[in-house]
C-alpha cells in the first residue's frame, strides 16, 4: 500500500537540494521553512521505499514516520525508535554520515533490534541532488 504524501515530491525534492547545496557551500543550515520541508519530504521517500510499521523515525520538531516490514506496534512507546536533529537526518539521507557513524558520535538514538536504517540511507546521492547551474 502506498503511502499518502504530504509534501509535493518537487517542492520537496527542491527543498532538499537547496539544503544540500547551502550545507556544501558554506555549512550553514537553510531557513525553518526549507529545512522542514526537507525533513518531511525525506521522511516520506523512507517510508515509501521501506513501508512497514516496525519502526520509529523521529526527527524532531519536523516530523515522524513509520517504516519497515516486521510486527506492527500500536499502543504506547515503540519498542524500535530512531531519533535524531534535523541536521543529522538530512546528513544521513544524502550520504554526508552514515548511521553506525551518527550512532557512535552520539548524535541519533536508535533503541530495538530493527532499528538500523544502515540498509535504507543514503536515499540520495551527492549527484542526485546537484542543481545544474
Amino acid at each position: 500500500m502506498a503511502i499518502r504524501r504530504r509534501i509535493d515530491e518537487a517542492e520537496g525534492r527542491r527543498a532538499l537540494e537547496l539544503w544540500a547545496a547551502q550545507a556544501q557551500t558554506d555549512g550553514t543550515t537553510a531557513d525553518r521553512t526549507t529545512l522542514a520541508t526537507a525533513v518531511r519530504f525525506t521522511l516520506e521517500e523512507l517510508a515509501s521505499r521501506a513501508e512497514g510499521n516496525s519502526v520509529e523515525v523521529r526527527v524532531p520538531p519536523f516530523g515522524v514516520t513509520q517504516c519497515i516490514p516486521g510486527p506492527r506496534h500500536t499502543r504506547g512507546t515503540p519498542p524500535n525508535v530512531v531519533e535524531t536533529s534535523a541536521e543529522v537526518w538530512l546528513a544521513l539521507v544524502t550520504g554526508r554520515t552514515d548511521f553506525a557513524a551518527a550512532l557512535a558520535a552520539g548524535t541519533l538514538t536508535a533503541s530495538g533490534t530493527r532499528a538500523d536504517l544502515s540498509e535504507f540511507v543514503p536515499l540520495f546521492t551527492a549527484a542526485e541532488l546537484e542543481v545544474p547551474r
